[in-house]
């Protein structure tokens, strides 16, 4: 039999499980779930290899009600409407112990149409949805599903848990027992792993298949790294391509770096990275990291991704080379993000303050009344369409959040914010 090592290995209980403690260890919600028997619709946010399918997997083997799998690779609309007539079917019987679990892996690449046939039967309660995705749910999810299953996000392993997985895989696998293991290094085995219980052992697996019969499997950190160089198709590139040069393409774009912008886009390109992935962070970037300084890169970085959307690659590689030097060229400031987190954190601690009499919506006559709306200063009654007024809860009065960047732009702004907010001419007169 010619299993692969992680699938040798994969854990068939909670007690075997490795990682997510904060979902599956002493009072985690997930196994609170397994354990009573009661599972809820969720969805399990995380990178390759940290236990997706495999948690699910638990919960088939634990809980006593109809299990059925699809896999969004390959199931259509037509083979999810035939597998929630089963569930009627299941959910009418006397015979089954509850309410029938889907299983959906890779939910991310269901269409809006096939997550739409889902979500009937989900709100009515004919089954329970767990799903597996390695994308932003908020992103890849629709709406209507979002609001019916909790998301619970999965951390990749870190050193201990990997430390525990290599420990398990020598103890209990009898291909590597007959072979013997000889650990002398483990830290290029855990920074290729890179948190991936699945590459880890797969790794595990090229040293095992490339050592002679008779000769122990050595670990250490030259014979990983040219193990690996030799065979860079071993293991799950894409893991490593998703976090580590996303990471650094993004960074060399806020560095205003072009030159290096190029090359990670054509690395990710080379290993097949999905362009929408790609284009989505660029958006988030131009948001995050140019926003005031030039608006225009958010418009560019948006049609990108509808150009990348509508002709794939290869061609989607060219747009997304004209927005990525764009990015970079741009000048660049985070004075909204940074000003929204100084909101969210005074919301955080003044809490749901009242807003303030005039500034609130006066439908009725009694709100009337009540001084709803009364005060309110109409901009456009003034010169220059402002007036000062305040807008901010009383308790407040009025706190300054954003905050200029040093650019031409945003000093622009800001000439005209301070010329509005404290003028040196007497009161605004009535238009």
């Amino acid at each position: 039999m010619n299993q692969p090592l992680a699938e040798r290995l994969r854990p068939r209980t909670l007690d075997d499980y490795i990682g997510q403690t904060h979902l599956v260890g002493p009072g985690g919600v997930v196994r609170r779930m397994i354990e009573s028997a009661k599972v809820s619709s969720f969805i399990l946010w995380g990178p390759p290899g940290v236990g997706k399918t495999t948690l699910a997997r638990i919960i088939a083997n634990t809980v006593n009600v109809p299990f059925y799998t699809l896999s969004a690779v390959s199931s259509g609309v037509k083979e999810v409407r035939e597998v929630i007539e089963r569930c009627k079917a299941d959910a009418m019987s006397m015979f089954t112990g509850g309410r029938p679990i889907l299983f959906i892996d890779e939910i991310h690449r269901f269409s809006k149409s096939q997550q739409d046939s889902l979500l009937g039967a989900v709100e009515s309660g004919v089954v329970t949805l767990i799903g597996a995705t390695t994308e932003n749910p908020s992103f890849e999810v629709i709406r209507p599903l979002l609001s019916r299953a909790q998301v619970y996000t999965l951390k990749p392993l870190d050193a201990d848990d990997l430390k525990t997985l290599l420990d398990r895989a020598i103890e209990n696998d009898a291909t590597l027992q007959a072979h013997g293991v000889e650990i002398e290094e483990t830290t290029a085995l855990f920074r290729f792993a890179g948190g991936d219980a699945r590459k880890l052992l797969n790794i595990i697996d090229l040293l095992e298949q490339s050592t002679p019969s008779g000769e122990a499997v050595v670990i250490n950190d030259r014979i990983v790294t040219d193990r690996l160089q030799e065979n860079p198709a071993a293991y799950d590139k894409n893991g490593e391509m998703h976090y580590d040069i996303i990471s650094a393409f993004i960074k060399s774009i806020r560095g205003s770096d072009p030159d290096a912008a190029l090359y990670w886009l054509a690395r990710m390109i080379a290993g097949g990275e999905e362009p929408e992935f790609i284009a989505r962070r660029m958006m988030i970037l131009a948001a995050e990291d140019i926003s005031l300084a030039n608006p225009n890169a958010l418009l560019l970085a948006n049609a990108t991704f509808d150009a990348v959307h509508k002709i794939g690659f290869p061609e989607a590689r060219i747009p997304l080379a004209e927005c990525a030097v764009y990015l970079a060229l741009s000048q660049k400031s985070n004075s909204t993000y940074v000003g929204l987190d100084r909101a969210m954190k005074l919301v955080e601690e003044t809490g749901n303050l009242p807003v303030p009499l005039h500034l609130r919506n006066a439908p009725t006559g009694l709100m009337k009344e009540m001084g709803y709306g009364r005060d309110y200063k109409y901009a456009h009654d003034y010169p220059g369409n402002f007036v000062i007024q305040q807008f901010m809860p009383d308790e407040l009065g009025h706190r300054t959040l954003w905050q200029p960047g040093d650019n031409p732009a945003e000093q622009r702004h800001a000439a005209l914010q301070n010329e509005r907010w404290n003028p040196s001419k007497g009161d605004e007169k009535k238009a």
